[in-house]
């Protein structure tokens, strides 16, 4: 307790002192509202004491300095400029500090004394700018529907008129039919028409004979050659229509013999069976020619060896073939729904489907069709605007959808387009914070592709009630698990006002696949290749450490890495090198980065089950005979992505630092804590102080800098403030960086700044890990210890 209010005493002591000399620079600020040096210090102060306060648990002091904060930073971003009113309300909220302050003083809390909602409100409204307009209630004008009846009404008259007319022609012309040309169905018609033709030919031919025999043969001989030449006319006319329809008819009709489906499963499994005979078959032959090089014989036998893998290719694409069916069955349905639902909901929508012709193995075509389901009633409810939203907007009364299907590779693409409303990242990551999906620090370091993956959550949805249509966050999580189950991915593109594409990555068979064969500890395993999106070679260097966590900068986004080692709990034998290899695997809107030790190549192997005693190990879709004919597993990616999650370290490499080798007492470690308050500092060292370890203090970066650089003693880590004068954190961190002797010095930031472009920044100017404001004794301590390998 002494000690704590120890720190308590210097925190006011500092925070009187800013405060004084803030009245000061407010004033001044107001008269020169662009010299951005005289902001960025005012902003240093706010940011300092809301730092402080927050550590000590004084709630309201935090919230007032955190309002203020934001209003200054955007000042000096020039996202606003002060003016009077402006300032007003700031130097207000600078009384409300100093009077918290006083009570904390006087009381040792801020709470129970003083009011600051009201100013909290201004400062708020001051950093959100005017109010968005409110949209109005979707609701359909009148005269829209009546024209749209009056359409309806010309189209049906239409096709009824243009049928009848058809109709007509038809009775005219049916005697001079192009029976090639005619499908099956038609030509049964025509088939029941010439027999009925013919029966009654035949009825009146048997009727005029009877009559013949009763009259006078005399008399009726002139009337009955003239029937009869007229009934073999008729009859020579019916039996050329039927030889025509015949011949029609074993031209058209498709020669087709039904298959049960589990013949086909077992002629697949037999050609998993063959491709890995085919497999081990050119690894025989590599050895043959290897220990035989140059004999007469090998020419032939590679031959015979190009001639069995081109066949049993063909023959493997032939039987995959026989399992096609076109994802037309799927996308048939869809068209009713959405007109159904257009109506339903008020909406004007058009679906336009393409690719339908494409083609998927029968099991995934069944397992497609939840999932789609719930994606196009989504972009019909929560995409596609009302249509005086749309009018408004300057967009077409009718919405789109477009839904269309192609080939990539090894496999299908589905992609659905609305463009409709756009998904806002912001909104969906305040709606995931209200629900508890997600913290406020997750939130922060969130990126926009990151928010839109917020729709997969299960119980996650944005409708504002439950209709019949969505409303109770279960749909888009059926799409997430059931595309996982495939294999498949999710990738969502959304830009506001403009639409949402949502692209489903599905492999065209799940029997056999194209894998990546990976090494680690000298075991094998194969990742598919459909969930593998590149691979990489980094140095150790490139890692940096994230709330704990391994990750690496690739391009323009930080990617977590972890062992494959750690996933599956591989005894480690061997050594890592600084060179390490990445496979950056992806799954439906997730992706990590695997770290292996070799990259073998790309195989087609064939998914064997694990058997009875071994079905259901976590992580392990099922094995492979590879062409050495040695086992190796495959990998369930799925599974071993969450598995991933529970992984807890760093990937550094298991070799020490020859430095850290040589200390055996506490004392022997140094830990330098850059950092302009010295409230901050004090804390610092009061909670590492359990460690034994020696701490150093700077006020700024060039004064931390000067240390680090001619210090007689190495320096272990460097806790490092953001916000500092003369120098600040990110400048220092890229300044050590410059030196090669500090490329492995661990850099520490800590501070109380925490979106997704200040850590992104941290990472770039060379950050080893990154702390966030406040946080606990023991999570600074093991930050600490694991960053300098401190095992005594």
């Amino acid at each position: 307790m002494d000690e704590m209010q120890e720190i308590l005493e210097d925190f006011l002591i500092e925070a009187f002192e800013m405060i004084e000399q803030l009245d000061q620079d407010l004033i001044e600020l107001e008269n020169n509202p662009k010299d951005l040096d005289l902001l960025n210090r005012i902003f240093r102060v706010a940011h300092t004491i809301k730092g402080s306060s927050s550590f000590l648990n004084f709630d309201v002091l935090t919230t007032l300095t955190h309002n203020m904060e934001d209003v200054l930073n955007k000042a000096r971003r020039g996202e606003l400029v002060i003016t009077s009113n402006i300032m007003d309300v700031v130097l207000e909220s600078i009384d409300l500090m100093k009077n918290i302050l006083v009570l904390i003083r006087d009381t040792g809390s801020d709470k129970n004394g003083v009011e600051i909602d009201s100013v909290v409100k201004k400062l708020q409204n001051i950093s959100k700018g005017e109010d968005n307009q409110k949209e109005e209630s979707n609701t359909i004008e009148s005269s829209t529907i009546e024209e749209k009846k009056v359409e309806e009404v010309k189209e049906v008259s239409n096709e009824t008129n243009s049928n009848v007319e058809e109709k007509k022609v038809e009775n005219k012309e049916e005697d001079n039919l192009d029976y090639s040309a005619l499908s099956a169905e038609e030509i049964d018609k025509e088939i029941d028409r010439l027999l009925k033709q013919r029966q009654e030919e035949d009825r009146a031919k048997r009727a005029a004979k009877l009559k013949n025999n009763d009259e006078n043969k005399d008399t009726s001989k002139p009337a009955q050659q003239t029937s009869n030449t007229q009934q073999v006319s008729n009859t020579k006319q019916i039996n050329q229509n039927t030889k025509k329809v015949d011949n029609a008819v074993s031209t058209s009709i498709e020669q087709t013999v039904r298959v049960d489906v589990k013949r086909l499963d077992h002629l697949m499994n037999l050609i998993g069976e063959l491709v890995l005979g085919k497999n081990r078959l050119i690894s025989i032959y590599d050895e043959v020619e290897e220990r035989y090089d140059g004999e007469q014989f090998l020419e032939e036998l590679n031959q015979v060896v190009s001639s069995i893998s081109i066949v049993t290719t063909d023959v493997q694409l032939a039987v995959m073939k026989t399992r096609m069916l076109p994802v037309s069955k799927v996308f048939n349905k869809f068209p009713r729904m959405v007109r159904d639902l257009a109506r339903d909901m008020g909406k004007n929508i058009e679906l336009v489907i393409s690719g339908e012709e494409t083609e998927l193995d029968k099991s995934i075509v069944e397992e497609i069709g939840d999932p789609l389901v719930h994606i196009i009633r989504n972009s019909c409810d929560h995409g596609i605007e009302s249509i005086e939203e749309r009018v408004k907007k300057g967009k077409s009364k009718v919405g789109k959808i477009d839904l269309k299907a192609y080939n990539e590779g090894n496999h299908i693409v589905v992609e659905i387009a609305d463009d409709g409303k756009g998904l806002n990242p912001n909104f969906l990551k305040q709606r995931a914070l209200e629900k508890g999906t997600i913290s406020e620090r997750e939130a922060d370091t969130m990126t926009d592709k990151d928010a839109f993956g917020l729709i997969f959550k299960a119980g996650f949805s944005t409708a504002q009630a439950v209709t019949s249509v969505s409303g109770r966050g279960v749909g888009m999580d059926v799409v997430k698990t059931n595309i996982e189950k495939l294999n498949g991915m999710i990738d969502v593109e959304s830009e506001i006002d403009k639409g949402t594409t949502l692209k489903l990555r599905i492999p065209l068979t799940l029997a056999i696949i194209q894998a990546l064969i990976v090494s680690v500890q000298e075991e094998y395993y194969a990742i598919p290749l459909g969930s593998v999106l590149e691979t990489v070679r980094i140095n150790q260097n490139e890692i940096y450490m994230v709330e704990g966590r391994s990750v690496l900068r690739l391009r323009d986004e930080i990617l977590t890495l972890v062992r494959l080692v750690d996933i599956f709990n591989v005894d480690t034998l061997l050594k890592n090198s600084d060179e390490l290899y990445v496979v950056v695997i992806g799954l439906a809107a997730n992706k990590i980065g695997v770290i292996v030790d070799y990259l073998v190549g790309q195989e087609e192997v064939v998914i064997k089950s694990l058997g009875y005693y071994l079905k259901g190990t976590e992580g392990i879709a099922g094995a492979t005979v590879r062409g050495d004919g040695k086992i190796t597993l495959i990998v369930d990616v799925a599974s071993m992505m969450q598995m991933a999650k529970r992984v807890k370290g760093s990937v550094s490499s298991l070799q020490e630092d020859d430095i850290n080798k040589e200390k055996t007492q506490p004392s022997d470690y140094i830990v330098l804590a850059v950092d302009d308050s010295h409230t901050d500092r004090t804390i610092i060292k009061q909670y590492l102080k359990p460690l034994g370890i020696t701490i150093l203090e700077a006020t700024n970066g060039i004064d931390a800098l000067e240390i680090i650089k001619n210090g007689d003693k190495h320096i272990d880590a460097v806790l490092i403030d953001i916000e500092m004068p003369r120098m600040d954190g990110y400048s220092l961190a890229t300044e050590i960086r410059k030196y090669n002797k500090f490329k492995q010095l661990p850099l520490i930031a800590v501070t109380s700044r925490s979106s997704k472009t200040d850590r992104m920044r941290g990472v770039e100017s060379g950050m080893t890990e990154y702390i966030t404001k406040p946080y606990s004794a023991d999570y600074l301590i093991n930050v600490v210890k694991r960053n300098i390998n401190f095992n005594l």
